[in-house]
């Protein structure tokens, strides 16, 4: 799994690479939290373009991002989904609860109107 982080205007742009499986979600954890923790971030966008594969241990990261950064007042986007790993996230509810959007300059229309 390859992880890119941006921080651009408070939102944390994370485009992940690969496979987010058992081995590799604590990683992804540790890193997200870690910016969160030292960046003015208010909101998160989870680039899923290039995802082959992801488990629980995957799903949870996200879903742990999720509460963490609600709890901040801000909001969790999906973006760039490709089929298989949609259909994952349509099964598992997160787009009851995250906006999925399909490419990443999306964010800041949403946000534009609530200025």
């Amino acid at each position: 799994m390859e992880v890119e982080k941006e921080v651009k205007n408070k939102v944390l742009f994370v485009r992940i690479t690969g496979e987010v499986d058992l081995k590799e979600a604590d990683r992804l954890r540790r890193e997200v939290d870690e910016i969160i923790e030292n960046y003015p971030v208010k909101d998160i966008v989870f680039n899923l373009k290039n995802v082959d594969f992801i488990d629980s241990s995957g799903l949870g990261v996200i879903l742990g991002r999720f509460k963490k950064i609600r709890s901040l007042g801000g909001r969790v986007y999906l973006a760039s989904t490709n089929e298989k790993i949609k259909k994952i996230l349509e099964l598992s509810g997160f787009f009851r609860i995250m906006k999925g959007i399909s490419r990443e300059e999306e964010v800041w229309e949403e946000t534009a109107h609530e200025a």
